[in-house]
């Protein structure tokens, strides 16, 4: 699994053989997401709109969206509302704005209720026209207002002028003096026309327009988060970490799974592979505690990332790969002895190989098993014995546990004279009258002998 590209097919093994535990662990994320909803009272949103007519450029329009949260204007509405235990400072975390097209500023109110959503928002949008038409007024210079009425007082003098000198003008119809009076009918346009698009562009006028379009609308539902979503967030957030665990620990796994790291870990060589029936991974380690309850109660004492079984041939087919392996195994003896069958102790599958390896062995060479603990390994003695043979199956055991297996055969005076490596497969069904022949799974080693006894 470490090298393995992470596929579909892995994620769907994990939520096949997981899910009890992904089950619960998702019930516990729901369970999270409610306990954080109550904690969270709900909160209502509504924003009302504010039109600042005439040309803004958009930085003025930020300017705009940062003066309707000030301290000042917040400050403002927090007095004006008049609620209990709530000061400026609070409420500055409830008011929000931002510029939308059109001129728009959207003053965001945000309260434990709709009502007061509501009243927030119309509040803060008047103290922002109140403070906005107070900034454009305190801004005017009386030197610079004086100016714009000076110019007018002297177009409309200029105008009266003017229409005494076409009045002066001689009254006959020659062209000379209809085309003087022309022009200055002109004239006296054009400046009346200036004079207006003066009024219109004076810019304290313009902010002194600004309006409120409207009271904000009561919200008819929470704000997100909602308490729906919090559970629901929480359940999937449980899930996907515990799925991602489960892969990263496949990732970081230091089992080891091919033939040459197993073999370079027991310090000895590979037989061959043998093949055990079965329709699942049968790791399911038989401990005792309220550990190992809770594991089972979990599913957690059943491996995942082990590959489901794959279809085998025949019963025959099987047969004959135990028989290669005791006839490599009798090839690198030097005379016929007895082997002692080293299983580690919880290797369901690896025990199963070894009862069948030894009924095909029958009596050369004459074969013991003994399961040996891995967390503790410990040997039978030498006795009428003269090596060892170990079975296992592949990804199951470290690199550590396996060479500590091998430590305990050399203390035990075992040389280990091979390896056998089992897998689980899926046995087709038989057409045959005839009743397979079962493996006779001999006495395993256990009690007095698994600890240093002999027979």
């Amino acid at each position: 699994m470490s090298e393995d590209t992470i596929r579909l097919v892995t994620i769907g093994r994990i939520i096949r053989r997981r899910r009890r535990l992904l089950t619960i662990l998702t019930v516990v994320g729901a369970l999270v997401g409610y306990g954080a909803s109550v904690l969270m009272p709900p909160r209502y949103t509504t924003s009302a709109s504010v039109l600042l007519p005439g040309a803004w450029e958009e930085r003025e329009l930020l300017t705009q969206t940062e003066l309707a949260t000030s301290s000042v204007v917040v400050d403002r509405a927090a007095a004006a509302l008049r609620w209990t235990g709530v000061s400026g400072s609070e409420l500055r975390d409830q008011v929000a704005a931002k510029a939308a097209d059109g001129n728009i500023i959207k003053i965001s109110g945000t309260a434990d209720t709709p009502k007061r959503a509501q009243q927030l928002s119309d509040q803060v949008a008047r103290q922002f026209v109140a403070f906005a038409a107070q900034i454009a007024d305190d801004d005017t210079d009386p030197q610079a207002a004086a100016q714009p009425e000076a110019l007018r007082q002297m177009v409309a003098q200029t105008s009266r002028r003017i229409t005494e000198l076409a009045d002066a003008t001689n009254p006959g119809q020659t062209v000379e003096s209809v085309q003087t009076r022309t022009e200055l009918a002109k004239l006296r346009t054009a400046l009346q026309d200036a004079v207006n698009k003066l009024d219109q562009a004076d810019p304290a006028a313009a902010r002194a327009n600004m309006v409120v379009m409207g009271p904000a609308a009561r919200p008819g539902g929470e704000a997100p988060p909602t308490r729906v979503q919090l559970i629901v967030g929480g359940a999937l957030l449980f899930f996907l970490l515990a799925v991602i665990g489960h892969l990263t620990a496949a990732r970081m796994s230091r089992r080891l799974r091919t033939e040459p790291e197993i073999a370079a870990a027991l310090g000895s060589t590979v037989l061959g592979a043998v093949d055990v029936p079965g329709e699942r991974p049968a790791h399911r380690p038989q401990g005792r505690g309220a550990r190992a309850r809770i594991r089972r109660l979990l599913g957690a004492d059943v491996r995942w990332d082990v590959p489901a079984p794959q279809t085998s041939g025949d019963e025959a087919g099987r047969q004959i790969r135990y028989r290669r392996v005791c006839a490599r195994l009798r090839d690198r003896l030097p005379a016929p002895r007895r082997l002692l069958v080293v299983v580690p102790d919880g290797d369901e599958i690896a025990r199963l190989a070894a009862g069948q390896l030894v009924a095909e062995a029958e009596s050369d060479p004459l074969l013991r098993v003994a399961e040996v603990s891995v967390s503790q390994p410990l040997v039978p003695d030498r006795d009428i014995e003269s090596g060892a043979l170990v079975v296992l199956s592949a990804g199951s055991w470290t690199a550590g546990e396996l060479a500590g297996l091998a430590e305990a055969c050399q203390d035990a005076g075992h040389d280990v004279v091979g390896i056998v490596l089992a897998g689980a497969v899926r046995a087709r069904p038989t057409r045959s009258a005839g009743h397979p022949r079962h493996a006779a799974v001999p006495a395993l080693a256990v009690g007095n002998e698994a600890t240093g006894g002999s027979r």
